[in-house]
């Protein structure tokens, strides 16, 4: 294995691991400082392609994991696509597709996604979640709420009187599972692209080298196992890409 290559990826000599244990299709927790899921097993195949061991560095939402490998706590981290977050993150193409998909309550008048961008609708997003960004572009007359972790969106819904709750389809349907007096809208407000992601400057060889990684754990099936495995339902494998272009650019 090519050292430099190692030493961009793992300056400490171990892969770090981001792991955001806030979505329910990449990894739960196990333990403290623990976690399991397609992401965790994604990183130790990695780590396996390096030969160097791992260390995984767990968080409970989003925008804690990608602050760590921004900072340098984290070689290497699995988040949405994100023209925010690609200030100082390279990503891979997506390896899956997940959706974003809103709650109201039992007896709301609202029945569809194109009915809840109106003045006086208060929606409730986890604070620094892919759709939390994506929704602070995207909705001009509804006021966004934060809730501290996707986890807690709709308790926050639910004890701040808002109108609406968003988040990622598993975690919302998880969650409706164990409140009633809830519904979900039909469709989906966004496509959430799932990749994995470096800071810019470890170097462009690590960069190519993890573009390409996510193309072979798509081609051969790894990823399509580790999802099986995980009892992970509604979640698409994203469709082969080019893992020479950026997929920031190929999203413009």
């Amino acid at each position: 294995m090519d050292q430099d290559l190692v030493r961009q990826f793992a300056p400490t000599g171990v892969l770090r691991a981001s792991i955001n244990t806030g979505n329910a299709v990449l990894a739960k927790a196990i333990g403290p400082g623990q976690a399991s899921g397609v992401s965790v097993d994604l990183a130790t195949r990695l780590a396996q392609s390096l030969d160097i061991d791992i260390e995984l560095v767990v968080f409970d939402k989003a925008a804690k994991s990608v602050e760590a490998v921004e900072t340098g706590l984290a070689d290497i981290g699995f988040f949405a696509i994100d023209p925010n977050r690609a200030e100082h993150i390279a990503f891979t193409n997506p390896y899956v597709l997940i959706e974003g998909a809103y709650v109201v309550r039992e007896d709301s008048s609202i029945r569809s996604n194109e009915e809840v961008d109106t003045k006086g609708n208060r929606v409730v997003v986890g604070k620094g979640s892919a759709y939390d960004l994506y929704l602070s572009r995207s909705l001009k007359q509804a006021e966004i709420v934060r809730a501290e972790t996707s986890q807690t969106v709709i308790k926050t819904f639910l004890d701040s009187g808002a109108q609406v709750a968003a988040g990622v389809r598993q975690q919302l349907q998880a969650d409706l599972t164990h409140q009633t007096g809830l519904r979900m809208l039909d469709g989906r407000f966004m496509v959430i692209r799932q990749a994995m992601g470096m800071h810019k400057d470890r170097g462009s060889q690590a960069i190519q080298y993890l573009r390409h990684f996510i193309e072979r754990v798509k081609a051969e099936g790894l990823l399509a196992n580790a999802l099986e495995r995980h009892g992970i339902s509604g979640a698409g494998i994203a469709p082969a890409q080019d893992p020479d272009i950026d997929p920031i650019a190929q999203s413009g």
